[in-house]
């Protein structure tokens, strides 16, 4: 039992501002539920770090009420999805990869799928965006705030700070604590978590840059382009990479280093020589702002918690940013965690299921980690096809580059090889099923008995509405009076939501008469909600009269595909379902 009187005291402990930690003050401070986040550091981040925004993650801005100021500071959707691959920016194009849903195709699935459009924000404009807003609703942020260590008992968590301001230490007293440290986590290796995978398996350098580089990439907009370039293969991600943080003039390049000989000295001098490689311009004005060395891996935590203790994000996955998946499964993460702590701090539910969190979350670490690992090495076809594989001359590879534009039978079978391994990429770049098609197993989800029909096409790249409990919410545009909105915007709000249809009266009395109040939405004809393109028909999976109850964070808890036979089993039923994944059960 907690003896010593802390020095401050709070509900929830974030150590972290990063998306993890921003994220979950964000979402808890909505629900009204107290929390404190600590940062070692002075100030949000600096450097741009992650910035493809899924629309999963924008679904969860959009319940979070932040999604408007996202979109207006990111770099739209359009901008993003010319994919180039070059021997350097003012060199030679190898070809492209309409990418991040800007396919024809995949952008008509993008539509289909969501409310929402994916966006290109730098962590350095995201975490300001999510941290004011958790401040204004009541989150209590101290920077230069050093987490040291915690000790747990059965009613809450002590932990200890430095504050560097100071120099002194002092303690904060809170009911859990989420360790949002990144990858170095000391919560997570306090905390005793167990890992898979590993640490340091390549070395990478980011340089960011200021470069007005408009005529190398405006006429051809992306995110990344590609440099094929002598040492490309070196490091971290396969390649050279240069990304744009702010079109045109704002630039991040990614290049590889042996990581078993250690970073080079990343000096001005090496950052700009490194620069002008990948750009292929020499007379361009350049300013180098920062670099930076880091190590790619592929660790990811199989606990992501230990009694009151929880970890979230790059402390539980650890991974490179292909296929842009860092801080999305980060915000998801506390999306998840933070309305089950809500409902436990008010005692509307049992502390199992906190429980649902590892048993939830980390299958999709593991998935992710793995998917970001998998797209680097499917990079190498790409340098197979000009044999820039094997150890040669410059001279050798581009003599290879040259090679694919000769009218010989050799020269078109390289062609053929380059576009099918340039084109395969669309696993790293397109992969929208593993942004939407996360599906939960958990004591929070309540099967209804049917079998999983599976996946009718590659669950990497196409996303596959479903109403099976587990899965998230499907979306479709509906009509109430003159607005239009998406069945998202009718649940979420830190409420569990039921979705029934004419005929289903006896659910939506059965919800009225439960405790949590569940929000009660009916679709069709005459009532709160129409469906005029007859979309949620098609994707509801069940008959008028049957029902759906949504938990806070959007995802399928419990499914009767048919009207109740009677109030009584409405209620029996409703009843059973909210019991367990409250943890009553």
């Amino acid at each position: 039992m907690h003896t010593v009187e802390p020095d401050v005291v709070t509900d929830v402990l974030i150590v972290g501002s990063g998306p993890a930690g921003a994220s979950a003050a964000l979402a808890l401070s909505t629900y009204g539920v107290p929390n404190i986040v600590v940062t070692r550091y002075a100030r949000l981040a600096d450097t741009p770090r992650a910035h493809i925004t899924n629309q999963r993650t924008m679904e969860v801005l959009r319940d979070l009420g932040v999604e408007e100021e996202v979109v207006a500071k990111a770099t739209p959707q359009h901008l993003m999805g010319d994919t180039t691959f070059c021997t350097s920016l003012a060199g030679e194009e190898l070809g492209r990869v309409r990418s991040w849903g800007n396919d024809p195709l995949v952008q008509a699935a993008h539509e289909l799928a969501s409310p929402t459009r994916m966006c290109d924000m730098p962590q350095h404009l995201m975490e300001p965006v999510l941290i004011d807003a958790a401040v204004a609703r009541g989150t209590r942020l101290r920077f230069s705030t050093v987490y040291k260590s915690f000790v747990q008992d059965a009613d809450g968590v002590t932990v200890t700070v430095e504050d560097r301001l100071r120099g002194d230490t002092y303690t904060i007293r809170a009911k859990y604590l989420i360790g949002a440290d990144g990858g170095r986590s000391q919560v997570a290796e306090d905390a005793g978590l167990p890992m898979g995978g590993q640490m340091g398996v390549a070395g990478s350098i980011n340089i960011v840059f200021d470069a007005d580089l408009t005529k190398y990439t405006a006429h051809r907009p992306s995110t990344l382009y590609w440099v094929l370039a002598p040492g490309a293969t070196v490091g971290g991600i396969g390649a050279g990479l240069v990304r744009c943080v702010r079109p045109w003039n704002e630039w991040l390049i990614v290049w590889g280093y042996d990581v078993t000989a250690g970073a080079p000295d990343l000096t001005t001098e090496y950052a700009e020589s490194v620069v002008r490689k990948l750009i292929g311009d020499d007379d361009i004005p350049v300013t180098v702002k920062s670099s930076s060395a880091w190590t790619v891996n592929e660790m990811y935590a199989e606990t992501y918690s230990a009694d009151r203790v929880f970890c979230a994000g790059d402390a539980t996955h650890r991974h490179p940013p292909s296929n842009g998946l860092g801080s999305n499964t980060s915000i998801q993460d506390s999306y998840n965690l933070a309305w089950k702590l809500k409902l436990v701090l008010d005692g509307t539910a049992s502390p199992r299921l906190l429980d649902t969190y590892t048993a939830e979350r980390a299958p999709i670490g593991r998935q992710i980690v793995t998917r970001a690992n998998k797209s680097i090495g499917e990079t190498a076809p790409v340098f197979e096809a000009l044999d820039g594989l094997s150890p040669q001359t410059p001279e050798q590879l581009w003599a290879n580059i040259a090679a694919r534009k000769d009218a010989t039978e050799a020269a078109e079978k390289q062609r053929a090889r380059l576009r099918e391994a340039i084109a395969f990429k669309v696993y790293e770049f397109n992969a929208h099923g593993v942004d939407l098609n996360q599906r939960y197993a958990s004591e929070a989800i309540v099967p209804d008995g049917t079998p999983d029909p599976g996946f009718d096409r590659d669950p990497e790249l196409y996303h596959q509405p479903t109403t099976r409990p587990g899965a998230r919410l499907p979306h479709a545009w509906l009509t109430s009076g003159t607005r239009t909105l998406s069945t998202l915007d009718t649940v979420g709000q830190g409420r569990f939501t039921l979705i029934t249809g004419i005929g289903g009266d006896h659910w939506t009395r059965a919800a009225e008469a439960q405790d949590p109040a569940i929000t009660t939405v009916v679709i069709g004809p005459g009532r709160q909600y129409e469906d005029p393109y007859g979309d949620w028909a098609r994707l509801s999976e069940m008959a008028d009269g049957g029902a759906l109850l949504v938990r806070p964070d959007g995802y399928v808890a419990f499914r009767h595909v048919t009207a109740a036979a009677s109030a009584e089993d409405a209620e029996r039923l409703l009843s059973a379902a909210l019991r367990r994944i409250l943890g009553h059960a």
